[in-house]
């Protein structure tokens, strides 16, 4: 979007405001404003991207103030919001218990070009993309781009599903920033699943766009869509992959989650539980990205891939890639599949670029925790990944109880030519043991400091995971060893994951957790 455009724009928006609010916004640099709100009895406020707010003036705002906006805009739709036909700009309104508006959030729309190149691949590709990202980090700046594209660029029969107007703005008329694709309007939010259909079932689009996909019912339509053979791009509440996988909402999109039983041996192999949670069916959507910033997006390009990792206990890392560099400098930070343990006090941290001239060892488990492996590979930072057949390895690695003779881990070790290594116990501090050994490395001293809290943080992870499918095999509450605060709070996370209830119970150093099924009664969840 020019310079000028944009001055054209915004100067739409300033002839709804009082002169109150204009004449405190003279002089001021708005190239980064992203809205103006207006609060009754408050001072009227400027927002900035960068999150700096700056005070229009001292004077507050009046009802008058807010009653002149109202009579130059259009009606308010169902979801309290209105636009001004032409332009991109959103006006959204709050209103007391009588149903009069005492606030108004005027957000400034723009049509910016070259916040998708460095997904263009994907785009080109076809496959459907889903946009995840906090309010105003650009969700919806991107699909304008992403429809322009597709309709424009690469000739595609495109319809965009417009909610309130988000995407191509007020009036009947759509923006330019949309290009050749369609639009059609949506009159109430809630009937946005049923526009969803409609588009398919009576204009034959190759892409539908749809803006903020929120409830189970516009899930399903997401679904069938897909099913049909159209491509869709869209954008849904939640900032993280992680996050969609744990809300039962959403989580269709991604492909679902259920809960399945292993056998002894399968169980076995993976070093897990004999019930574990795996992906339901394929996900409507093969790619997700999460937008971090304006210019830093997370690409994860195999949704199933990713999801499948995470319900097994990874920490999956996607591709970080940079949009505000020139386009052909475009950055894609490919990282390395390699899960990391984070302490309480921790936020986690994106792993560097590996090294490309580090010759990187690779591991088959057997019989042991592959969660636990990566971990104890990640805080010793060495260079090892591990391998999900045997073929790729270069070592093995299993559990002390088949080291005896005869044991089909031990065959085929010795068919393949390949070291086993043994760790004693299916716990932290023997897999590290057995993982140093097989590297010929020396645990340095400097790295014992925090030793005890990790080893007695894996036990009690160990022994909540247990607990929990005690509680769903048996259906009965399950107590579980005393523990620090910063512990019990790990064993929660891990609880409420499982989607059952769990409750902290005794005093100072018998406080404990009990786990509880999904039918019974919490009284305290401290």
């Amino acid at each position: 979007m020019t310079e000028k455009n944009f001055q054209g724009d915004l100067e739409r928006l300033l002839n709804v405001l009082p002169e109150s609010i204009t004449k405190n916004l003279e002089g001021k640099d708005l190239s980064e404003c992203i809205e103006i709100v207006m609060d009754l009895g408050r001072t009227a406020e400027v927002r900035f991207s960068d999150g700096k707010i700056d005070y229009l003036g001292t004077e507050i705002v009046t009802q008058n103030d807010i009653d002149f906006v109202v009579e130059l805009i259009d009606d308010f739709t169902s979801d309290n919001r209105a636009g001004i036909p032409g332009t991109l700009h959103r006006i959204s309104a709050i209103r007391n218990r009588k149903g009069i508006i005492i606030g108004l959030t005027c957000r400034i729309g723009r049509a910016i070009t070259g916040t998708i190149e460095c997904i263009k691949d994907l785009v080109q590709t076809g496959k459907s993309i889903l946009l995840l990202g906090k309010p105003g980090v650009g969700k919806t700046t991107k699909l304008r781009e992403v429809a322009f594209m597709l309709a424009n660029e690469l000739g595609k029969r495109v319809v965009v599903v417009d909610t309130s107007n988000e995407i191509a703005g007020d009036g009947d008329i759509p923006h330019s920033a949309i290009g050749k694709a369609r639009r059609m309007q949506v009159t109430r939010p809630e009937l946005q699943k049923h526009v969803m259909i409609e588009a398919v079932e009576n204009h034959t689009p190759e892409c539908v766009i749809v803006d903020e996909i929120g409830t189970e019912e516009e899930t399903l339509a997401a679904r069938t869509i897909a099913e049909r053979g159209v491509a869709l791009v869209a954008t849904a509440h939640g900032n993280t992959l992680d996050n969609l996988i744990k809300n039962p909402v959403l989580w269709d999109l991604v492909g679902g989650v259920k809960s399945v039983t292993l056998g002894d041996e399968e169980a076995r192999r993976r070093g897990t539980q004999k019930t574990i949670l795996e992906r339901e069916k394929e996900p409507t959507f093969q790619v997700v990205i999460e937008i971090r910033d304006r210019n830093t997006l997370a690409v994860y390009p195999e949704t199933a891939e990713a999801v499948d990792s995470i319900l097994r206990g990874y920490t999956v890392y996607p591709e970080i890639r940079r949009s505000d560099v020139p386009a052909d400098k475009v950055k894609v930070l490919q990282t390395s599949y390699k899960p990391v343990q984070l302490s309480t006090s921790q936020k986690p941290i994106e792993p560097p670029l590996p090294d490309i001239n580090d010759e990187y060892k690779s591991v088959y488990i057997y019989a042991l925790s592959r969660s636990i492996v990566e971990k104890v590979i990640n805080r010793l930072d060495i260079p090892i990944t591990v391998t999900r057949t045997i073929d790729n390895a270069d070592m093995v690695l299993a559990l002390r109880n088949y080291a005896k003779s005869g044991s089909k881990i031990l065959s085929v070790a010795r068919k393949y030519e390949l070291p086993i290594y043994f760790a004693r116990a299916n716990t932290l501090p023997q897999i590290q043991h057995a993982i140093l050994q097989a590297m010929d490395i020396d645990y340095k001293e400097s790295d014992k400091e925090n030793q005890e809290y990790y080893d007695e943080t894996e036990i009690a992870l160990e022994e909540a995971k247990e607990a929990i499918h005690k509680v769903l095999e048996k259906e009965v509450p399950v107590s579980l060893k005393p523990r620090q605060p910063q512990i019990r709070k790990l064993q929660h996370e891990l609880i409420i994951k499982h989607n059952l209830y769990s409750t902290s119970v005794g005093e100072g150093s018998d406080r404990h957790i009990k786990i509880m099924p999904k039918d019974m009664q919490i009284e305290d969840a401290g």
